[in-house]
Order: C-alpha cells, then sequence, then structure tokens
C-alpha cells in the first residue's frame, strides 16, 4: 500500500434499493414518457383497425353480392355490374414477385460494397447516398422516365426474348412497350434504396470482432461476408426485403404508367397487366354506382390483406432466425 494513502470505504448496498429509481419529478417524467408511447403505440393501432373498417364497410355491397367468386372471377363489367378481381391480384403480385428477384441481390450488393472496405471511402459513401437519394424521386417522375426512357432501351430486348425465346410461355407474347417486365423493372429500381439502405444499417451495426474471427481462423474476405457477415445479419434483412416488397405491392403512379393496364391474364411477361393500386387510380374518380365503389374497396381490403398477411410472415420468420441464431 502507497504510504499516506487510505482506501476509500465501501459503502454497503442498501438491500431493495433500485439504481433505476431517480427522485419524484425523475419518476414522474418517467412514469408520463412510458404511458405515452403505449399511448401512440396504442393509437397506431387503432388507426389500423379504423382503416380496415372503413374500408371493409364500402366494400359491403360488392361482398354481399360476388362472395368469394370476386377474387376468382377475371370478368370486370361496369356497364353490366360484373366485377371480379383476379386479374389485379395477379397483376400485383407478380410484378411484385419480379421487382423483388431484381432487387434483392441488387440491393445487397451495394449494402455489401458500402459497409465493407472493399472499395476506397470517397467512393463507398457517394455510392451509398446516390443510392438512397432514388427513395426521394416521386413515383411519377420515375413513372415518366420509365415511359420516356426505360421502354425505349429495353424494347430491344424484348424483341429478342420474343424472337429467341418466344416458345417459352413467360415471352410468348409479342411486344409493344409498355409490359408487365417493364412494370417489374421500374418497381426494382424503386425498392433498391430500402433494401440496401436498411440492410446497410444492419451490416454496419455487426461487432467487427465477427470479421476479425473469421479471417484469424483463415477465412477470406467473400468467404467472411457471404458465411458469416450475411447470415449474422440475415434476420435485418429479411426485414429490408418484405418492407421493400410491401413498397412494391402498393406503389401506383409509376406502375400505372408502364404496365399497360389490360384486365387479361397472360403467362407471358411481355404482355401488359393490371395492378390493383393502378385500377384503383384509374377508375375510383370516375365510378358512380354503388357496387362499382363497393368492387373497387373489395380489392382495397384485398391489397390491405395482402400486405398485412406478408408482414406479419415477416415478423415471424425474423423471430424464428433470430431464435435459430441464439440457440447456435
Amino acid at each position: 500500500m502507497v504510504e499516506g494513502f487510505s482506501p476509500r470505504p465501501e459503502i454497503p448496498p442498501v438491500p431493495g434499493a433500485d439504481i433505476t429509481q431517480g427522485n419524484a419529478l425523475g419518476s414522474a417524467l418517467d412514469w408520463g414518457f412510458k404511458q405515452l408511447t403505449r399511448l401512440c403505440s396504442l393509437g397506431v393501432v387503432v388507426i389500423l383497425g379504423w382503416i380496415a373498417w372503413v374500408v371493409f364497410a364500402d366494400a359491403q355491397p360488392a361482398i354481399a353480392k360476388f362472395g368469394w367468386e370476386f377474387i376468382l372471377s377475371q370478368q370486370w363489367d361496369s356497364g353490366e355490374q360484373l366485377f371480379g378481381g383476379l386479374p389485379y391480384i395477379f397483376g400485383s403480385v407478380v410484378s411484385s414477385l419480379i421487382a423483388l428477384v431484381f432487387a434483392l441481390p441488387l440491393g445487397l450488393a451495394v449494402a455489401v460494397m458500402t459497409s465493407e472496405n472493399l472499395l476506397p471511402s470517397p467512393v463507398r459513401v457517394p455510392i451509398a447516398f446516390l443510392v438512397e437519394l432514388i427513395a426521394s424521386i416521386p413515383s411519377v417522375i420515375i413513372g415518366l422516365w420509365g415511359i420516356f426512357v426505360f421502354i425505349p432501351v429495353l424494347m430491344p430486348l424484348q424483341v429478342a426474348l420474343f424472337e429467341y425465346l418466344g416458345w417459352l410461355p413467360i415471352f410468348g407474347t409479342e411486344p409493344f412497350g409498355p409490359s408487365m417486365l417493364v412494370a417489374g423493372l421500374v418497381l426494382a429500381v424503386m425498392i433498391i434504396p430500402t433494401i440496401a439502405s436498411i440492410s446497410r444499417d444492419i451490416l454496419l451495426s455487426l461487432s467487427p470482432s465477427l470479421r476479425s474471427a473469421s479471417m484469424a481462423l483463415g477465412a477470406t474476405r467473400w468467404e467472411t461476408i457471404c458465411l458469416v457477415i450475411l447470415p449474422s445479419a440475415s434476420s435485418g434483412i429479411v426485414g429490408a426485403t418484405i418492407l421493400a416488397l410491401g413498397r412494391a405491392l402498393g406503389e401506383t403512379m409509376a406502375v400505372t404508367m408502364v404496365i399497360g393496364n389490360s384486365n387479361i391474364i397472360s403467362a407471358s411477361l411481355l404482355a401488359p397487366g393490371y395492378t390493383i393500386p393502378s385500377v384503383l387510380a384509374n377508375q375510383f374518380a370516375e365510378a358512380v354506382d354503388e357496387l362499382h365503389i363497393g368492387a373497387l374497396m373489395y380489392l382495397a381490403l384485398i391489397l390491405f390483406v395482402i400486405t398485412l398477411g406478408i408482414n406479419s410472415l415477416a415478423v415471424l420468420m425474423v423471430a424464428t432466425i433470430r431464435r435459430q441464431g441464439e440457440g447456435h
């Protein structure tokens, strides 16, 4: 012991003491904050239920007349008051899946390249900024770009697919410009920033010890990324993917301008199609009959249920992935 130094006497802990407890004012503010957050979270649930109820109530005329047959029917004749939603459901799902097929690998590639030190920092930062900037572009601007720039650029590819692979059902329609494929690719451009930015944040939040430990054991950089980093961030990547899928399902203006707006179901990706948001945007303003309005609201209710189901599935998948990760 150093001469002249006396150790500080230990203060015995007070039984039952809680270090998170402050003074009376702090406790009151903490209680108020908890109640406010609970009220806000409950308010979100109430608003969501209110929206669902309003849509369901307005869809009642169509639900009462067509029932479940509405989902399987392809008829849509406002003059004869015959309505079916299958072409629009088909178009929404197929165009969103096409977008996800192209956007997921590109978004993950951007996330990896901008989160790892594979590129110099002066290059990584502008790339990440420019990709995220795409998300701020209004959808109508992207739709105009799709009409005047993207469709003419993609037209030779569509013609080549029809000429050389037209024997396949998915390329069996002669293209004329707008198509399901174009709509899916435009949607891919719109959802890449969502996947890339969220996945990048997840990758940056991982502990550097994961990379160090993997490479210390002899793994290469790409083995570390593919076998350690991406699996560790899988729950966040799944959440980003589902969020992007929800954005694709609900996109309206850009898809309306490039998909062709045809309610005929075709197996060919080169044929025009229709989506639920597109038909709502095109027909809701001119719908005057109660049954016509009800059919459109029935489609809105179906889209609401699809989106809610996808997000609920995403929550279950993320929870399952986390439990498996904790188990290992």
